[in-house]
């Protein structure tokens, strides 16, 4: 087996996640190498915006514009039946110009291979896959790339990355899942909702009392009278890597991924935005490489759980896990994006996203970091009206700003 040369620094894939075509265009405006998306089937985001195949070939011809790729996720535990369709939905995909396929089930990989030749697999993190002796029987089977599971430490990285040279992919930001990879049946039992075929109803993220039942129908918490916030949880803090670039490139970790199919577009720009900023810096300096404070600071800026860095460097205690007060909360919301500007007036078309109004404080920010700050002195609705705030989804409005910007520049205030 030939193994990577550790001397040999790769740029890593900067890889996002894409719920919907503007999801889609977001992530790579702001810096994405490449995309994951979900089909209509096969996929564990049912509650996602997921793909048609007309949209997901204007998805790749974005892509391509772009010098980026686009996967789908196929990651769904199959059961009786399931299969069926999967051989057309492979070479539907392959057709388009799907980049690669994300799938976990031995089943829907043997479909794929042999009903859609051509079409690049890769192993879901679904399958666990946490050693080299795992990674080489995937590559074996034709496997160009596989997602570790997310139970991997960094020295089991680092023993993979020397024993194989199979494409390695690694989450870097976004939400833990507090069972091994996802293999969970708690929203089974809860909720009668199938978390490997797609139907999670997240029940690790509920608010759990401990209660004393002495008699029929009466109920009496146990914990302080019920005062307390969330005694019981089994909800897991999120993942940021952004301070540990060097230690995943280093280890040889070919594609960064973030987690996220369901967030807002907001959540993407900004994840990736700081992503594509790290690793761009590290590559273009490794031996002077600083994180920034600033990357820090705005990935706070967008809606999340606190933040740790998973089991890269240990095993998560009780510090991982949501419970009682919220020790840090982000502090901005997403209030609009730049829809037109026009240089010679400076007056930009702004599409509301969160009521805001005049007097705010706002934050303009784009691609590359070009961020500034500015009060909302005066606004205009599409009639050219003044008015002194914006309450209504999607309204056009247009404003002065003190800096250029760009369409899909996105807009933030605090709260």
């Amino acid at each position: 087996m030939t193994t990577k040369n550790q001397t040999t620094l790769k740029r890593p894939e900067v890889l996002a996640p894409a719920g919907t075509l503007e999801k889609l265009k977001t992530a790579i405006h702001y810096g994405a190498d490449a995309v994951y998306i979900g089909g209509d089937a096969y996929g564990l985001r049912s509650r996602a915006g997921n793909f048609s195949y007309e949209e997901m070939a204007e998805g790749v011809a974005f892509a391509r514009e772009h010098d980026a790729k686009v996967y789908v996720a196929a990651n769904m535990v199959t059961h009786e039946g399931d299969e069926e369709g999967a051989g057309e939905f492979f070479r539907t995909l392959r057709d388009i110009g799907i980049s690669a396929v994300i799938v976990s089930d031995p089943a829907l990989i043997e479909i794929c291979a042999t009903e859609a030749p051509g079409l690049p697999i890769h192993l879901s993190t679904q399958a666990s896959a946490a050693n080299y002796e795992t990674l080489q029987f995937w590559q074996n089977e034709g496997l160009e790339r596989v997602v570790l599971a997310r139970e991997v430490s960094m020295d089991e990285i680092k023993e993979i990355r020397e024993n194989t040279d199979v494409e390695i992919e690694a989450f870097i930001h976004g939400a833990m899942c507090i069972s091994y990879s996802g293999r969970c049946t708690l929203s089974n039992h809860m909720a009668k909702r199938d978390a490997n075929r797609g139907g999670c109803c997240q029940s690790c993220r509920w608010k759990y009392e401990l209660y004393d039942l002495p008699f029929a129908g009466e109920k009496r918490s146990l914990t302080e009278n019920g005062e307390v916030s969330e005694p019981f949880s089994m909800s897991a803090v999120d993942m940021a890597m952004i301070e540990n670039i060097p230690d995943l490139i280093q280890n040889g970790v070919d594609s960064f991924k973030i987690e996220g199919r369901m967030k807002s577009i907001h959540y993407v720009s900004t994840v990736a935005n700081v992503y594509k900023a790290a690793v761009d810096s590290y590559m273009a300096d490794p031996e002077n490489y600083v994180c920034k404070q600033e990357w820090i600071d705005e990935l706070w800026k967008v809606a999340q759980r606190e933040l740790s860095t998973g089991f890269y460097y240990q095993t998560p205690s009780e510090d991982e896990q949501l419970f009682g007060p919220r020790r840090k909360i982000p502090a901005y919301s997403f209030i609009g994006e730049v829809m037109a500007y026009d240089p010679e007036t400076k007056m930009a078309t702004i599409r509301q996203r969160n009521h805001f109004s005049v007097g705010d404080e706002i934050e303009f920010y784009g691609p590359g970091f070009h961020h500034f700050e500015q009060t909302v002195e005066e606004m205009w609705n599409e009639e050219g009206e003044s008015v002194d705030r914006a309450p209504n989804p999607m309204m056009l409005l247009t404003m002065q700003v003190k800096e250029p910007v760009e369409v899909g520049d996105m807009i933030r205030k605090k709260k």
